[in-house]
């Protein structure tokens, strides 16, 4: 079944049920479930990743392995919450073997991202690692080049790149320099513009 989004706004659980039932790439095949995205609907703060893991295909749930796990003591390093937070991926099912997307798999998706984005209108957008960089911004530089600096984005909406937590379970040090290190000043950067445009 085609799943085009439709051009009159949905609600998030409305989107949910169309991506739900979602065949327009080979990815529908190999996946146990939908892993659409979840937090709070009006958040300031939106994460987005490249796709699901294992763990998150088994759960219908973004980010709940070990790199979620990883991504959730970032959060809270600097006192921002799960719950206080949009997290999801560019794409919705998982690419088999953890592989990254293809570009007609992201291709494919990528509307429902979009309409994601659209419905949450948060502040920032963190993009996680490499996948998600590139599609948001459209360019081909990596992460390292691009990470801790906002990027406008379609009008108020800024995009602030920062290591995957994947690639922070890989890089145990944690000294000056180092991606750990580094998330952790960029984590900061993000927290204090969180706070700058909260309203009295």
């Amino acid at each position: 079944m085609d799943c085009l989004v439709n051009s009159t706004k949905l609600s998030l659980t409305q989107l949910a049920s169309q991506v739900k039932e979602c065949t327009l790439c080979q990815l529908y095949k190999t996946r146990t479930n939908v892993v659409f995205g979840e937090g709070n609907s009006e958040a300031a703060l939106m994460l987005i990743g490249e796709g699901p893991g294992e763990v998150e295909d088994q759960n219908g749930r973004p980010f709940v392995g070990p790199a979620g796990q990883k991504l959730d003591e970032v959060l809270a390093s600097v006192g921002i919450m799960r719950e206080e937070v949009y997290i999801t991926n560019v794409v919705k099912c998982r690419p088999p073997g953890n592989r990254e997307p293809l570009s007609e798999e992201m291709e494919r998706c990528y509307p429902y991202l979009e309409a994601q984005i659209a419905l949450i209108n948060p502040q920032i957008i963190l993009s996680l690692g490499n996948v998600s960089t590139r599609v948001l911004l459209d360019t081909n530089a990596g992460i390292t080049m691009l990470r801790g600096q906002f990027k406008r984005w379609r009008g108020d909406i800024e995009i602030f790149p920062i290591f995957h937590p994947s690639y922070l379970l890989r890089y145990q040090s944690r000294e000056k320099g180092s991606p750990k290190y580094l998330t952790w000043i960029d984590i900061q950067k993000v927290k204090e513009r969180l706070d700058r445009n909260r309203k009295p």
